[in-house]
């Protein structure tokens, strides 16, 4: 694919913002308050950026993150990406059930969303989630279909400086089937 991250980049001022410091239930709000507007047609994005106190964005929010927030400690037992390489999933899959057995994440929900902040459960970008604005949307494809996220940290300089949505190249691969393929 032709094009360039930068070409469809959505400037990070376009995002809401949440601070690191706000509560587990501050953050269901906010994300709440941010789909509303983006179904409504205010907001133009839904993905809600947290901020630490320097307001430096230090990651991202959405409701999956939140639910991992429940069990904050769950994905400390094994590393995601790692164990996708993994063909026996056996072990893993033993320790994780183990854990599930004293885990009880609903009964402490209130306990949890007026106690935890989210800098408590919030997973920062990784590498592979950060690109640079002149990389090719090749590049940008193979860390969606790789790494499985859905939208990478856009950077210029070490800067911050925008989003590319998986949406976005989606839609531009679509296009493109719609458009140059003749289908």
């Amino acid at each position: 694919m032709n094009g360039f991250v930068k070409n469809y980049t959505v400037p990070v001022d376009k995002f809401p913002r949440i601070s690191d410091s706000a509560t587990f239930a501050e953050a269901v709000l906010a994300l709440d308050k941010a789909q509303e507007e983006f179904a409504s047609g205010k907001r133009e994005q839904r993905i809600l950026l947290v901020a630490d106190d320097a307001n430096k964005i230090v990651g991202k929010l959405s409701p999956l993150d939140v639910v991992r927030g429940l069990e904050p400690d769950f994905d400390s037992l094994v590393d995601a990406q790692a164990s996708s390489f993994v063909s026996s999933g056996y072990v893993i899959d033993a320790m994780k059930n183990q854990t599930l057995l004293w885990s009880t994440p609903l009964d402490d929900l209130c306990t949890t969303a007026k106690k935890t902040r989210v800098r408590d459960f919030l997973r920062k970008p990784g590498p592979s989630q950060v690109i640079e604005a002149e990389e090719t949307l090749n590049i940008a494809f193979h860390r969606f279909v790789l790494f499985r996220h859905d939208s990478l940290f856009v950077t210029e300089h070490q800067k911050l400086v925008g989003m590319l949505r998986f949406s976005d190249v989606y839609r531009e691969i679509a296009g493109r089937i719609k458009n140059v393929c003749g289908v």
